[in-house]
């Protein structure tokens, strides 16, 4: 039996589905589970991806998780460590701590190889730093993420203060002289660096480093965004003719359409904004302040939802200044958990209540959390709607539910409205 080409380990679903959604497109088949697989690897797949919550959580557990999902997917020819293209992670972690756990697993003389560079959503890395659009990371508008701010464009530097393992840089000069040279240059860091971090500018980048991390003498683990993942899958199988995506695509049953808005991210507010259906508003400060407010909500959705046969948005997506306000007087943690549950819970009403069958969620953390409260277990993977955004169908109670779930910074603004012409 030919085994899996990788095994996928996310750190949030968004990751999962976008890297899920790249791959599938490049031909590969794909299997999405949410959390640690009770079951084995499906035979017929070429990358299973295992979405987790652990990017924002205690360094301990994350990788406790990850190396629980590592050791379910034990067979596949490489482990990939999903992260985010924009490195979202604290000095704690957990890139680091999560990438020691995984070098450990995979044996002796193990090392990790990656990138977060994704050109095709503007991701892109150069002597070590990273880029998003053409500015450093620190000059960008994700350098405010609520959870993970990342105010440090040096990758190298970022990485080091998460691990006691050495860190090194294989450069765009190196890169740019192709595939053997990327090797050569792996092979001579064994035994000095644990972690390799590479630079990539564009896909034919990235397709060097992916032809150099599959002529690697193993053990290695593969980092990375979706680009990398992306640029495996088209080496691997450089032709898609015996590797083609399913011709019928997944389908939803119908009824109405909702989408759900957590993330706090500039292009989110910007998709927020040019909206122009029915909006119900979730403001954190009100659900601390009075336990009815969640029943306000509700009855507020379920007139939205039946005023007619629109999209409706549940948003909680605010300004950075008010995000600051709530979370200066309720706490970080406190403040995103308020939200979460509220919008959990609302998407359980939506789809149990008033027969939500196709659901648009922008937000990794939100998008977790709405998924587990459903309930849902493996996703089948669908039409992309943007680069790194493709449609899922998941089973909820015998229900075909079609989900979209988002990264806060993907998409064209008018993606709350585009998004269902492609859609199951």
């Amino acid at each position: 039996m030919t085994r899996p080409l990788l095994g996928v380990v996310a750190d949030d679903l968004t990751g999962a589905c976008d890297l899920a959604g790249g791959v599938a497109d490049a031909g590969l088949r794909t299997s999405v589970t949410l959390g640690v697989p009770t079951e084995p690897i499906p035979s017929e797949v070429d990358c299973a991806v295992v979405a987790l919550k652990s990017r924002t959580v205690e360094p301990a557990t994350a990788v406790e998780e990850s190396a629980a999902a590592a050791r379910a997917l034990a067979g596949v020819r490489y482990v990939y460590h999903k992260y985010c293209s924009t490195f979202d992670s604290t000095a704690e972690g957990n890139i680091g701590p999560v990438a020691d756990a995984l070098v450990e697993l995979a044996g002796p003389g193990a090392i990790s190889v990656g990138t977060p560079a994704t050109p095709q959503v503007g991701r892109t890395q150069y002597l070590g730093h990273l880029f998003v659009d053409g500015r450093l990371l620190s000059e960008s508008s994700l350098r405010n993420h609520p959870l993970t701010p990342m105010t440090h464009p040096d990758l190298v530097r970022v990485l080091a203060r998460q691990t006691d393992r050495s860190v090194g840089l294989i450069d765009h000069p190196v890169v740019r002289r192709g595939p053997t040279a990327i090797a050569d240059a792996v092979a001579a860091s064994r035994g000095v660096h644990r972690h390799l971090l590479v630079d990539a500018t564009d896909d034919a980048d990235l397709d060097h480093v992916a032809e150099a991390v599959l002529r690697l003498e193993r053990p290695v683990v593969i980092g990375g965004a979706a680009g990398l993942a992306v640029a495996l899958a088209r080496t691997h199988f450089p032709g898609t003719s015996q590797h083609s995506r399913p011709s019928e695509l997944p389908q939803a049953e119908p009824g109405p359409r909702l989408i759900i808005s957590g993330s706090g991210s500039e292009r989110t507010r910007e998709q927020v904004a040019a909206f122009r259906g029915q909006i119900v508003r979730v403001d954190p400060l009100a659900l601390a302040a009075d336990s009815s407010t969640i029943q306000r909500l509700t009855e507020q959705l379920e007139e939205a939802v039946r005023r007619d046969d629109s999209a409706v948005l549940l948003s909680a997506t605010a300004a950075p200044s008010d995000v600051r306000d709530a979370q200066t007087e309720l706490g970080k943690d406190k403040a995103a958990a308020l939200v979460e549950d509220a919008l959990a819970q609302l998407a359980v009403t939506a789809v149990g209540k008033l027969g939500v069958r196709r659901m648009i969620v922008a937000g990794g953390e939100t998008s977790g959390a709405v998924a587990a409260a459903l309930g849902a277990k493996t996703l089948r993977i669908g039409a992309l709607a943007a680069p790194g955004v493709p449609w899922t169908v998941t089973t909820v109670q015998d229900r075909s539910i079609a989900l979209l779930l988002k990264s806060g910074n993907f998409g064209d603004p008018d993606l709350f409205e585009t998004a269902w012409t492609v859609g199951p």
